[in-house]
């Protein structure tokens, strides 16, 4: 069973990534306009060479820099994380001429990508998706001139860096009818003609927006991995991300309690301090207990991850349901706290209370992690028949 504990040099980097979000990446975050990307943002992350470490390190490096970033700047982290997200199916599964294009864009921060499997009608059931890939354009398309043609047309929601993004991971469905088995993933930059999109107001902080598709052509030099084989683009990419958005609710859930334990610790009230209350500090005990236990299991996900375990889909859906509901559990404690001042626009719990609810939701809501859960459970008891 796969087990975790940061060693020296890890824990160093930990404190060296907070300190760089405190010092360079929140100045830049907090000129940024809600809604939408920050490029300059972007562009620093680059600069400091974490973007280039989402390709060339493991799912415990990808957790340990959200969890930093998080802790002290969740628009840095945020912006980090998508960037991984829509430009990992590249990477995982591009071709030469693909990963060559836009990877090294990525890394320094100047193309911003995008993932984009979300639908107004297939949120949490991904597989029901209707975006359809329609055969027979003949049409040459940007600097192509072989292989099999399709038209995009259909609907996308609830996507992440949209409408802003330079290129999208797109799944579209290639064979009609085939559920999962019959989707493909599309490498689709922004300027393809009939791609347009808009800007969602979102309680999320970060860009999030809808695209439509009007007969936007596709190649066979943007098809990523196999035609009719993108569920396993999507569900693979997700298996390295899930851990990871289980960091980012663990950054949350500490700059939360640390934040807590520094007021209940300096405020008085009823004759003594806050902590000196018995229920204040069980509540605090109970905040800390949850907290590492998430960050237990979003490592131990991880490692798996990098181990190639056979249990990473479970432990992936594990990982991401006990820490954001766990981030969600302390953030509440933490404002109830405080009191008023924490609702106050600006407090860092006000931030942290916007924040934490989406995770809950993106990236396969709490009840599909639920269902991932029961279904790897059944399915080891089966094999083992």
């Amino acid at each position: 069973m796969p087990a975790f504990s940061l060693d020296p040099p890890q824990s160093a980097w930990c404190a060296e990534l907070r300190a760089l979000a405190a010092e360079r990446l929140r100045p830049l975050a907090e000129k940024g306009e809600p809604g939408h990307v920050n490029r300059a943002l972007v562009a620093e992350l680059g600069q400091l060479g974490l973007l280039e470490r989402l390709f060339t390190s493991g799912a415990v490096d990808l957790c340990l820099m959200r969890e930093s970033l998080a802790y002290a700047c969740t628009e840095a982290e945020t912006a980090l994380a998508l960037q991984g997200l829509g430009a990992h199916p590249v990477h995982a599964h591009g071709t030469l001429a693909q990963r060559e294009r836009w990877l090294p864009r990525v890394a320094d921060g100047t193309a911003i990508a995008a993932f984009a499997l979300s639908e107004p009608a297939a949120g949490s059931d991904a597989a029901a998706l209707e975006l359809r890939a329609e055969a027979g354009a003949s049409e040459p398309v940007a600097e192509s001139d072989g292989g099999a043609r399709w038209r995009l047309t259909g609907e996308k929601c609830w996507i992440s860096n949209a409408p802003e993004a330079d290129f999208y991971t797109v799944f579209a469905r290639t064979t009609p009818g085939a559920g999962a088995r019959g989707v493909t993933a599309f490498l689709v930059p922004a300027d393809r003609p009939g791609l347009t999109g808009t800007g969602l107001d979102m309680l999320s902080p970060h860009p999030i927006g809808a695209l439509s598709f009007d007969a936007v052509p596709v190649t066979a030099d943007d098809v990523l991995g196999e035609v009719d084989r993108g569920f396993r683009v999507a569900m693979g990419t997700l298996n390295l991300f899930r851990p990871s958005v289980g960091a980012f609710a663990v950054g949350m859930a500490q700059a939360a309690l640390d934040a807590t334990l520094a007021h209940t610790a300096q405020r008085e009230a009823f004759g003594g301090k806050l902590k000196d209350l018995q229920s204040v500090a069980h509540q605090v005990a109970e905040m800390a207990l949850r907290t590492e236990a998430a960050r237990l299991m979003v490592y131990a996900a991880a490692t798996a991850y990098d181990e190639g375990a056979a249990d990473v889909p479970k432990r992936a859906a594990m990982a991401k349901l006990l820490a954001t509901e766990t981030a969600q559990y302390v953030v509440d404690q933490a404002v109830q706290l405080h009191g008023a001042r924490a609702l106050r626009r600006g407090h860092l719990l006000e931030h942290l209370y916007r924040e934490v609810r989406a995770p809950r939701i993106y990236e396969g809501a709490s009840e599909v992690q639920r269902g991932i859960i029961a279904k790897e459970l059944y399915a080891t008891r089966e094999a083992a028949q």
